[in-house]
């Protein structure tokens, strides 16, 4: 089953947040609600845990694939940028990550505008951790094509056990990289994943969320 293509039909329309920050994983609150797993190939595990005081979601891919995603509609018009943090912990070198054998990283966020009954409108961008792109370079998927572009954000330069915050431009990320307006998104997904390569990594994650400025 291919991971893209099963994601558009578990990220349905939920209702809209119009506030100046729409919260998508409070971890370090214990606040999980509304988060579902859906399994690929084998099964990640996803768990609330401590780290250096604080609770982070931890993911642990044992030549494994779930998505731990959350169905939620926010306006991008309103909170264009997605925040969030994470910390390389068991590096993975899947091979040539733009085939579909290495589609392996040791951290993903997937961001998803649903195309509804039309699946194939699916739209989609993939934040990686990338072993063999540098930072920014940006590829279509090897599953879902031009529909889904892969930007690479941390590279194997990036040192494990240590925390990076990002921060992205989601609606101008849509229009750079995939040539569309996209004034709202449908839901967020978590993947560590290294079923294709049958390796296994793992990687924390920190709270999610979007913002307006």
């Amino acid at each position: 089953m291919l991971k893209y293509l099963s994601l558009v039909f578990i990220l349905i329309s939920a209702p809209l947040h119009a506030q100046n920050r729409v919260d998508i994983g409070l971890f370090s609150q214990q606040d999980i609600t509304l988060w579902k797993q859906k399994k690929f190939s084998g099964q990640t595990h996803y768990s609330l845990q401590l780290d250096n005081k604080r609770i982070i979601l931890s993911a642990d891919s044992q030549q494994s694939a779930s998505a731990f995603y959350k169905k939620i509609k926010v306006d991008l018009e309103k909170t264009p940028f997605l925040n969030w943090s994470w910390s390389k912990q068991k590096q993975i070198n899947p091979g040539k990550e733009s085939e579909k054998l290495g589609d392996d990283f040791v951290g993903r966020l997937y961001v998803i505008k649903d195309g509804g009954l039309f699946f194939w409108k699916t739209l989609s961008l993939n934040y990686v951790w990338s072993y063999q792109h540098s930072k920014n370079e940006s590829w279509d998927s090897p599953f879902a094509g031009s529909k889904s572009k892969m930007v690479s954000l941390r590279d194997i330069s990036d040192s494990k056990d240590l925390w990076f915050i990002e921060k992205r431009n989601v609606y101008q990320d849509f229009n750079t990289l995939l040539g569309k307006t996209i004034k709202t998104i449908d839901g967020i997904a978590i993947m560590t994943d290294s079923d294709n390569s049958g390796l296994s990594s793992k990687a924390y994650y920190g709270d999610i969320y979007f913002t307006a400025d």
